[in-house]
């Protein structure tokens, strides 16, 4: 951590925290506390806004309004100053006047104590000035709470990646490009529910604490209970739970829910992230197709306004019209130019990735070797969206085998701008088969053995589709974001302490 910032965080004795800390304890000493005012705010800058009447000449005052907010400019004058607030909806200016507010008032409470950062009231009428700014004529102001710790003119948007994200708050108040991709972010989680409700999907929430970590082949954290005296794991999918529920007469749910990975971070990975999870009885890989489609493409006319998507390169991505289907195998042929790669032998594909310049451990088995062709070679080129169905039965023990090909599985991965935004499957819903299924895993990706969950599949659960969406992955797809930490509010990173060396987080990719 660089020593700014460490001040920036810690340090209490500077200057201008100093001169600050005076003007807060001079307005208590004249029997002001601003951090016990109260304000009534009717209108936000954007509804102030919407209700000045264009038909007002230029100068003439209109409506009147009551705003609040962080006080980001100020150009103070002799007899009157311009300064404008921010909040939640943006900026908005401020006219303060001498003559308009009460006797004394602007010299003595405006001028001496208002601050860059501080968070004030204002009341007025709305006017436009010369310059064609819709602006409020100040005829009462109160100081809503004083910011001891200045914001500094060389913050004009934070670049320190670092203290964009230990610091997210001033991150919000000084990037307006970060404050408008996470307002994206929650408008994308209202549609996605409201999609979900129309179509009479029931949302639910399950357990964050499980006694197995199922569901997907990952490394739990792991915590312990110390009333039962047990271990317990965060959930790393939220699948299983949802699934019972199919046995339970639920036919259709979702749940939108973090889940947690003790893996690596980097560029498209956090270890707590969330997840959207949706089953839907009676339903199949295809009919998660087009809800999946339908969704994305929903989200694009109703939150982004495009479904021509931009790209860091200077390309787009095309989010509407019809979407590919293509077969892992093929793609797979594809990437080698060998028609014959699925024939060929464990060592000829471990010799064809040498030549490729993909590194693969010599002990992976055969399925493995070509899922490291299929990462490096085939998924990272996939830009337009694709869906790459009928993976292979090893991959995946929760999905059903293809009737017509039982070494496949039903099911597609919806990959976009190269990496996977979206898992689905015709779920597995013979007990006996998705037992075989769960011990026949080899490798280090094992999914554990969950009894409950078979014995729940015993009593019969209906045939269904069901699929997983990263949120963090789609915002960063909806947004033309670089890193999955630009759509996480507060993404992990390793603690602030004084006593060890300051150390950046390890960032891969």
């Amino acid at each position: 951590m660089s020593e700014e910032i460490e001040n920036s965080i810690r340090d209490n004795s500077h200057d201008l925290f100093a001169v600050r800390k005076a003007k807060l304890e001079a307005m208590r000493k004249n029997g002001f506390d601003p951090y016990r005012a109260e304000w009534t705010r009717t209108q936000t800058s954007k509804e102030a806004k919407e209700l000045y009447d264009d038909s007002i000449e230029v100068g003439e005052d209109g409506a009147e309004v009551s705003v609040a907010g962080r006080v980001v400019v100020f150009r103070l004058m002799g007899k009157a100053s311009f300064i404008k607030i921010l909040d939640r909806d943006g900026v908005i200016q401020l006219y303060v006047a001498r003559d308009r507010l009460p006797e004394g008032v602007y010299n003595e409470d405006f001028k001496k104590f208002v601050d860059l950062g501080d968070i004030i009231g204002a009341k007025g009428r709305l006017f436009k000035t010369k310059t064609g700014e819709i602006t409020v004529r100040v005829s009462e102001f109160k100081m809503l709470s004083k910011a001891l710790r200045p914001l500094p003119e060389k913050w004009h948007g934070l670049t320190d990646s670092e203290q964009i994200y230990r610091q997210r708050y001033l991150d919000l108040i000084v990037n307006g490009e970060s404050r408008k991709r996470l307002m994206l972010r929650s408008a994308i989680v209202r549609e996605i529910r409201e999609f979900l409700w129309e179509r009479g999907y029931i949302e639910v929430e399950t357990p964050t604490f499980n006694a197995v970590a199922g569901g997907a082949a990952a490394r739990p954290f792991t915590t312990h209970f110390n009333a039962l005296d047990c271990d317990f794991y965060l959930r790393i999918a939220l699948e299983l739970y949802l699934k019972r529920l199919l046995v339970g007469g639920f036919d259709k749910v979702f749940e939108i829910g973090k889940v947690f990975r003790n893996e690596g971070i980097d560029r498209r990975h956090n270890p707590e992230f969330t997840m959207l999870e949706l089953y839907e009885a009676y339903s199949d890989y295809k009919g998660m197709m087009e809800t999946i489609k339908s969704l994305i493409q929903r989200i694009c006319k109703n939150v982004i306004g495009s479904t021509m998507i931009p790209r860091a390169d200077g390309g787009e991505i095309d989010l509407g019209g019809d979407w590919r289907v293509a077969d892992y195998r093929d793609l797979i042929v594809e990437a080698t130019k060998d028609p014959e790669w699925f024939s060929r032998s464990r060592e000829e594909k471990l010799e064809a990735c040498s030549k490729f310049g993909i590194e693969v451990d010599g002990t992976l088995e055969d399925f493995q070797i070509t899922n490291n062709v299929y990462e490096k070679m085939v998924e990272c080129n996939l830009i337009q969206p694709t869906f790459v169905t009928h993976i292979p039965r090893e991959l995946c023990p929760l999905a059903k085998l293809n009737l017509k090909d039982p070494t496949v599985l039903d099911v597609f991965e919806l990959c976009i701008n190269g990496q996977e935004i979206a898992p689905a499957y015709s779920e597995q819903n013979d007990p006996m088969i998705q037992r075989e299924m769960f011990e026949a895993q080899v490798g280090e990706d094992k999914q554990n053995l969950d009894e409950d969950f078979l014995t729940a599949l015993e009593f019969g659960m209906p045939p269904a589709g069901g699929m997983g969406v990263g949120i963090d992955r789609l915002v960063i797809l909806l947004t033309s974001a670089s890193n999955i930490r630009d759509t996480i509010l507060f993404p992990t990173l390793r603690p602030y302490s004084r006593k060890s060396e300051p150390q950046n987080e390890e960032i891969r990719g």
